[in-house]
């Protein structure tokens, strides 16, 4: 099906105020919640922590989540997901990096923005209406960010906890219940995978989670059904 010129013009706009959006909470946001958190006592590490989660939800997340209702097709999400990967990569390389947010000791951000773009973009060819790929973006987005957000309240650092693991499933889950039972299974996966310390979350959880929807809906397409909202 061929884009209009129409849809072309409606995506580019689309782009460019998420693009602004984007930027205004990498640059602003998330520096003012690094700021507050080292006013209030958290350390420089545990501050970027917020930061980033800050950028997982806002701009991560709330992209993903607005995909279904602001485009037609997956070229702009994907270019700009590969733009931010490329900056923050070569800000590593550089070594000029956005303090507030990255870590010099790796470069999750980048797989962050990677992962986010390639699922979004692979799974349009399955499921047009974007749902597909959203949910695993959320669930590495949302769900993510929000376990790392209770770990550091609780533990004031970079550690895995069972109180971030429930935050995290009970978001998963929410997201998950787009397709049924699919997605809650999806969910636990995604959820138990984040607990692995060997390989960076931000590839297992939206990998995990995706392999599971497809999985479901290709071969069992009656558990996208069951509870599904």
């Amino acid at each position: 099906m061929l884009i209009t010129y129409m849809e072309i013009v409606h995506d580019t706009l689309m782009a460019i105020i998420l693009l602004i959006w984007v930027i205004f909470v990498t640059v602003y946001l998330a520096k003012l919640t690094y700021n507050f958190a080292l006013k209030k006592g958290w350390s420089d590490h545990s501050a970027k922590y917020f930061a980033r989660k800050v950028i997982h939800i806002l701009a991560g997340g709330l992209v993903a989540f607005l995909l279904p209702f602001t485009f037609e097709e997956p070229l702009y999400p994907l270019i700009m997901a590969l733009l931010i990967s490329i900056l923050t990569y070569s800000l590593h390389r550089s070594g000029k990096l956005m303090y507030w947010f990255q870590d010099p000791e790796n470069e999750y951000e980048v797989h962050f923005a990677l992962m986010w773009g390639i699922v979004i973009f692979i799974t349009w060819f399955i499921d047009r209406s974007f749902w597909l790929g959203v949910v695993p973006a959320l669930m590495m987005s949302w769900g993510d960010g929000i376990t790392g957000i209770i770990r550091n309240i609780r533990y004031k650092k970079r550690v895995k906890g069972w109180e971030g693991s429930v935050g995290m499933l009970i978001v998963s889950v929410a997201v998950g219940l787009k397709f049924g039972l699919a997605g809650i299974i999806a969910a636990v996966l995604a959820t138990l995978v984040e607990r692995w310390n060997k390989v960076d979350d931000n590839i297992t959880v939206p990998l995990v989670s995706l392999v599971t929807l497809l999985v479901s809906v290709i071969f069992f397409p009656q558990l996208t059904k069951i509870l599904m909202i």
